[in-house]
C-alpha cells in the first residue's frame, strides 16, 4: 500500500529494527542490554505529523517497561527506504525486523522467522485471520500485517439524483442503468471511471474478475489468469461499458489517480475507491456516498485488501528482544494512535472493535464492514511480483479482446512459475 494509500493507494510503511553490536547488525552489550535500531517509513506528509514522533514515544515508553533493551529511531522518507533496506540485504546487514510492501521474496532467499516465532500466542489471535491467511507462503505465516486498505463502492449523490437514480447498484446490470441514465440526462459527466491503466491494472481487475466469480489463482494456489470467469468479466466490461461509450474512452490507459481527481471534481459519478478518496471527494466538496462493489449477481460479500507487512531476519539472532517489540508494538494503545493519525485500516480485532464502536469514523464503516473478508493478491506466490508487472503493462488491454490477452497473461505466468 505504500504512501500512496495516504495520496491517491497501498503498501504502508517500511520499519526495520536492527539490533546493534555485532558485524550484521545484531549483538548485545556486556551488561546484557541489547540496541534495537527501529528504521520506519515516515507516513506523514509534513514535520507536524512525521512517524519519527510515533515511533519515538513507542520506543521510549517500550524501554521504559524493558530496560534492558534500548531502540534507536530513525525514520526514512518513502522514496529512499526500499533501496536502503535492499542496501543493507545485500551487504550483510539484514535487520531483525522490515515492515514494507511484500515478503515472500525474503522466504523464498530464507531470511525470515515464522511468524509464530516472533509473535506471541494472544498477538497472532489478535490479528484479522484474512489478513493473517495473506501474510502465508505454502501454508505458514512469515508476513505480519501491519496496516491495511480495503477497496468500496464510491457514487456521486448529487449526479445520481439528477439522473433519477434513488439507490447504489448491487449488480453489474444496475450499474448498467445507472451508467445509461447518468449518460442520458447529465452530460459532461463520465459515467464509470475504469481506470485500468499501468499504475494499478491488477487492483481493478481483480475486482471485476473477483464479480464473476473469478480471480488470480485458484483453490490450490495456481495461477487462473484466463479463467472462464475471468474472461467473462472482461467481456461484459468491453460489451456493457466500453463499446456504449459509459466509460473512459480507453480504459486501459486511464491510471487510477486520473479516475480519483475525476470523482473529486465532479467529473465522473462512479468508480472503485479506498479511504483515501474520502478526504479528496470532501475537498472537492462532492456528495458522495459509499455501497458494497457491484458483482454480476449482486453486491460483493468481499473485497479486494491490500496491507503493509512486517517481517523478522533470521540474521541478527534476537528473537526473543524482537517478540517482546512486536507484542508491544502491535498493542491496541499502539495500533489505534498509528491507524487514526494516518486514517489507515487496522489488521487487529481488538483495534478493529475499537475503531468500529468509539463513533469517531463513520466514514470508514462501509470499509470496516469489508475488511474481515478482504481479498487478497497471491502475495505468498514469489513469483507475483513479476506475474503482476506484466498485469500493469497489459491487463488493462483485456478490455479490447478479453480471451487473447488474458491468455497471454497466463502463459507468462505459467512461465514465471516455471523459472522460479
Amino acid at each position: 500500500m505504500k504512501k500512496r494509500l495516504l495520496v491517491a493507494t497501498c503498501t504502508l510503511g517500511v520499519l526495520t529494527l536492527t539490533a546493534c553490536g555485532s558485524g550484521n547488525g545484531g549483538g548485545g552489550a556486556q551488561d546484557g542490554e541489547v540496541t534495537l535500531k527501529l528504521v520506519a517509513a515516515d507516513y506523514g506528509d509534513k514535520a507536524s505529523n512525521s512517524s519519527t514522533v510515533y515511533w519515538k514515544d513507542v520506543a521510549e515508553r517500550f524501554t521504559a517497561a524493558n530496560p534492558k533493551i534500548k531502540v534507536d529511531v530513525q525514520v526514512i522518507n518513502w522514496n529512499d527506504i526500499d533501496a536502503q533496506v535492499k542496501t543493507m540485504i545485500q551487504s550483510g546487514n539484514e535487520p531483525d525486523i522490515l515492515q514494507t510492501g511484500g515478503y515472500a521474496d525474503k522466504v523464498a532467499d530464507d531470511l525470515l522467522y515464522k511468524a509464530d516465532e516472533v509473535l506471541s500466542e494472544q498477538t497472532r489471535a489478535n490479528v484479522i485471520d484474512s489478513f493473517a491467511k495473506a501474510g502465508e507462503v505454502d501454508g505458514t505465516q512469515y508476513g505480519i500485517p501491519f496496516v491495511a486498505s480495503a477497496r468500496a463502492f464510491f457514487f456521486n449523490k448529487a449526479v445520481f439524483a439528477q439522473a433519477g437514480i434513488t439507490e447504489a447498484p448491487k449488480s453489474w446490470d444496475d450499474l448498467k442503468a445507472a451508467a445509461e441514465a447518468i449518460k442520458a440526462k447529465v452530460p459532461g459527466v463520465t459515467p464509470y471511471a475504469l481506470p485500468l491503466g499501468p499504475e494499478e491494472a491488477q487492483g481493478e481487475s481483480l475486482i471485476w474478475e473477483l464479480g464473476s466469480g473469478g480471480g488470480y489463482t485458484d483453490a490450490a494456489g495456481k495461477y487462473t489468469l484466463d479463467s472462464k470467469a475471468n474472461v467473462e468479466a472482461f467481456s461484459w466490461l468491453k460489451t456493457n461499458l466500453v463499446e456504449p461509450g459509459l466509460t473512459y474512452t480507453n480504459p486501459a490507459t486511464t491510471d487510477r489517480k486520473t479516475a480519483f481527481a475525476d470523482f473529486a471534481a465532479g467529473k465522473t459519478a462512479m468508480l472503485n475507491g479506498h479511504p483515501s478518496l474520502i478526504q479528496m471527494s470532501k475537498d472537492g466538496k462532492v456528495d458522495y456516498g459509499v455501497a458494497p462493489i457491484p458483482g454480476k449477481a449482486g453486491a460483493l460479500k468481499s473485497t479486494l485488501g491490500v496491507a503493509d507487512w512486517t517481517m523478522a531476519f533470521k540474521s541478527g539472532g534476537h528473537k526473543e528482544e524482537v517478540r517482546k517489540f512486536l507484542d508491544f508494538a502491535y498493542s491496541k494503545e499502539n495500533t489505534l494512535k498509528f491507524d487514526e493519525t494516518y486514517n489507515l485500516m487496522p489488521v487487529t480485532k481488538d483495534t478493529l472493535q475499537e475503531m468500529t464502536t468509539n463513533g469517531k469514523h463513520k466514514d470508514l464503516e462501509p470499509f470496516f464492514a469489508l475488511l474481515p473478508n478482504a481479498v487478497f493478491y497471491p502475495l505468498g506466490d514469489t513469483t507475483w511480483d513479476s506475474v503482476s508487472a506484466e498485469i500493469k503493462k497489459s491487463g488493462g488491454t483485456a478490455v479490447n479482446d478479453p480471451a487473447k490477452v488474458l491468455g497471454e497473461l497466463q502463459k507468462k505466468a505459467e512461465t514465471a512459475v516455471a523459472d522460479k
